[in-house]
């Protein structure tokens, strides 16, 4: 009988253990569903649901990021200054002080203005010049460098460090000078000058030794790459001046500049002139002759007053009445007819014409280049016909419209260059 109740309390203890463990196993389980947030190790004093506790490298690490935040208010000034404390480094070798563009430098923005905006470069006198070439030309010629925008240090040291000294000198990204260039591929070098005056210049001692009695008058030259062509001709022909008539396309446009590859800064260039004072820059007896392509055989008054610009070559048949009235000494009563007045309107001065190669650069000359697109203009014929010149025909073959304005030029200065050389040997 012992032996039976022994038994049966045996029973009744593992029962109990077995139940109780799987109570304990639901209610871990139930904890974890209740609070899914909270995170429960089995066993020992995190079996209560106690978090882990962090250790001494993690705490350093989270104090050190806090910190970090606490002090990104003032994390740009310390670039700012480290950025300035380079640029010194830098700078102490070449003996010249830079500063590198934080991102978002509001003064590159100013550089793509002045490039396109010609309101803005007559207003601020100022102009744009990229790449070595000509900002040296530039420089050598006394052109005031304002502001210097470089990708490299070793950029600068390809330009004469001593016009340098007082100059604003800005380091930047190639990637930002590559989005205000124009250049397919940029040279990292973009200069803002002061607007050259030409009487304050001085130009290479070998153009002035080789300068002639040659003078180029531009008249409604409208593309910028004819214009900049037109004007290295002019600079590699000898002429001692250009005069630009108003019409013309601003001799400083960046493309302009770029076609006329330092042509500026070897030769006089006088910009947005009117034709009432175009004689005030031509030496006394200078002789004013014209571009033209109509044939001789085609030159007859009557197809030159039937109004079309051409039955005149590059001659625009827009007069202007006071001038005309002024040179030419015409009446205006009120009793004169409407046709009478058309007339005046559509005088063109008869001037003569004569083959280019013949002999007409044995003085004082200017030569007229006129645009493809608007011609010359009539007074320029007042000042040929003034000043004894005459009209210059190139021969093309039959069918062929014209020459292209920059061709045309180059063939009629380098023609004028040889008639006076050949005129200064027969001298000597």
């Amino acid at each position: 009988m012992a032996a039976l109740v022994s038994s049966m309390f045996r029973c009744c203890s593992l029962t109990s253990q077995k139940f109780t463990g799987r109570l304990q196993t639901k209610r871990y389980v139930r904890a974890l569903r209740r609070s899914p947030v909270r995170v429960l190790y089995p066993g020992g004093d995190q079996a209560e649901g106690k978090l882990k506790p962090q250790s001494k490298q993690q705490r350093t690490t989270r104090t050190d990021k806090s910190h970090e935040k606490s002090e990104s208010s003032s994390l740009k000034p310390e670039v700012k200054s480290k950025n300035r404390h380079e640029a010194q480094e830098e700078s102490q070798s070449l003996d010249v002080k830079f500063e590198k563009a934080m991102p978002g430098d509001k003064r590159l923005s100013k550089v793509v203005t002045i490039a396109k905006s010609k309101k803005f470069r007559d207003r601020h006198g100022q102009i744009l010049l990229e790449g070595r070439r000509l900002l040296m030309d530039a420089l050598e010629a006394g052109a005031v460098l304002q502001t210097l925008f470089f990708s490299r240090v070793d950029n600068l040291k390809e330009l004469p460090l001593s016009n340098l000294k007082h100059t604003n000198l800005v380091k930047v990204k190639f990637e930002d000078i590559k989005i205000w260039s124009d250049l397919v591929t940029p040279q990292g070098l973009l200069g803002i000058f002061r607007r050259p005056d030409y009487a304050k210049m001085n130009f290479p001692a070998v153009q002035i030794q080789n300068s002639l009695s040659l003078s180029l008058i531009c008249d409604n030259i409208r593309d910028p790459g004819n214009l900049g062509t037109i004007l290295r001709c002019a600079a590699g022909a000898g002429c001692n001046k250009v005069l630009l008539t108003k019409g013309c396309v601003d001799a400083w446009e960046p493309k302009v500049l770029r076609a006329g590859m330092g042509a500026h800064f070897r030769l006089p260039v006088i910009t947005s002139l009117d034709w009432d004072i175009v004689p005030n820059y031509l030496s006394p007896g200078t002789r004013v002759f014209v571009a033209d392509n109509i044939h001789p055989e085609n030159s007859n008054k009557e197809s030159r007053m039937s109004g079309k610009a051409g039955d005149y070559g590059w001659i625009s048949t827009q007069p202007k009445k006071a001038s005309l009235q002024e040179d030419h000494d015409f009446s205006s009563d009120d009793e004169s007819s409407e046709e009478d007045s058309d007339k005046e309107g559509l005088y063109i001065p008869d001037v003569q014409i004569q083959s280019y190669h013949q002999n007409w650069a044995r003085e004082p000359s200017a030569l007229v280049i006129g645009g493809e697109t608007h011609g010359l203009s009539l007074e320029s014929l007042l000042l040929a016909e003034k000043s004894g010149g005459k009209r210059l025909f190139i021969p093309v073959v039959p069918g062929v419209d014209s020459l292209n304005s920059a061709m045309a030029a180059s063939i009629l200065l380098f023609e004028g260059k040889r008639q006076l050389q050949e005129k200064t040997q027969q001298k000597v």
